[in-house]
């Protein structure tokens, strides 16, 4: 696979817009075309080089444009980087169906696991637009506030096809921003999903003034638990140590930049999930990954106590001094009870 030329990025939210920014960077002959949904940001990043909504501050590469329209945005891109909201993502998906070549490698950044499906984001990608071998995942501690500075970062590209991985790897790396391989792509996802949920309850546990000592355990604890359900999926345990596991962790449960910990914290005050995103025009992922992960743990019968009390706090009307009673009243297991799979080979089972 050759380089891309010209790079269709779409979704232009705050890590849709980083993303553009930096891949512009590391190729100023290649043309970077970054799709919104309203015409205002469109307009504003081509006259201005600005997103009016999203990092307002950063100015993008001159060789970024943009486009409300899906036909246009795809014409001759060599590669396809999908950077929308998980509650959004199948309905924009459809929307570009018709356009999308069906060689075209593409990079899913959405986290998450799609309700009642539970699919993964790439596996809604390849729902809708088929051929899941072009298909690929990147994630990692990527806070979109510090990348478009070019502060330094990392991230790992998943793909079960070590040429595709290259590929995407050359698009993002840079000094300043680490692009790593793995072949688990399974695994990488789910911990981009699952780490949502824990920075929600360390961010209640901030709002609360439980101490460094409490969120360093539901951080552990946490990282314990998304290894269990990575295994139950048929990813590798190991991945939860890397970059889209720990390392994205946390930064998401220990960062202003977080909105998932932010909310977290705002739910402690007394905010609801609807006044928050209403409030700050961001939708908290980990909210939903809440609700799909539940139901994996349950259907799965995996042992996931802390999402199932941010699911208790969120859709059951359980107040947080009683969820926080509920982990606290659990006989202790052994440390690293349901990672290893059982006879110690590896995991084949789906998620769905």
């Amino acid at each position: 696979m050759a380089m891309a030329s010209r790079v269709c990025v779409i979704g232009s939210g705050s890590w849709g817009t980083a993303a553009a920014g930096l891949v512009a960077r590391n190729g100023s002959e290649r043309q970077v075309v970054l799709w919104a949904r309203c015409e205002e940001v469109a307009t504003s990043i081509n006259e201005c080089h600005r997103n009016p909504r999203h990092l307002r501050e950063y100015r993008l590469p001159a060789n970024v444009c943009s486009t409300t329209d899906p036909a246009g945005a795809l014409e001759g891109a060599g590669a396809i980087v999908v950077a929308v909201p998980s509650n959004h993502l199948r309905g924009v998906l459809d929307a570009f169906a018709a356009w999308v070549p069906s060689t075209t490698p593409v990079l899913v950044l959405t986290k998450g696991i799609e309700p009642t499906s539970h699919l993964l984001m790439t596996e809604v990608v390849a729902d809708v637009w088929g051929h899941t071998d072009r298909i690929a995942a990147l994630s990692g501690p990527n806070h979109a506030e510090e990348i478009c500075l070019g502060m330094v970062s990392a991230a790992v590209v998943a793909a079960p096809n070590g040429q595709l991985a290259r590929v995407f790897q050359g698009l993002f790396v840079c000094p300043e921003f680490r692009a790593y391989r793995t072949s688990d792509l399974r695994g990488v996802e789910v911990c981009a999903a699952g780490k949502n949920v824990i920075a929600i309850s360390c961010g209640v546990c901030a709002g609360w003034n439980m101490g460094d000592n409490a969120q360093a355990v539901l951080m552990t604890r946490g990282l314990a638990e998304m290894s269990r359900v990575v295994v139950a999926c048929g990813g590798d345990s190991l991945t939860c140590m890397g970059l889209a596991g720990m390392g994205d962790l946390v930064a998401t449960c220990t960062s202003h930049h977080s909105r998932n910990r932010s909310f977290g914290e705002a739910l402690a005050h007394g905010a609801t999930l609807e006044g928050y995103e209403r409030a700050t025009g961001m939708v908290v992922e980990g909210a939903r990954a809440a609700r799909s992960l539940h139901e994996v743990a349950q259907e799965r019968h995996i042992e996931m106590p802390i999402t199932s009390c941010v699911h208790a706090m969120l859709y059951e009307g359980t107040d947080i001094g009683r969820a926080a009673q509920m982990l606290l009243e659990r006989v202790p297991n052994e440390e690293f009870y349901g990672i290893r799979p059982q006879g110690g080979g590896a995991a084949t089972d789906a998620c769905a």
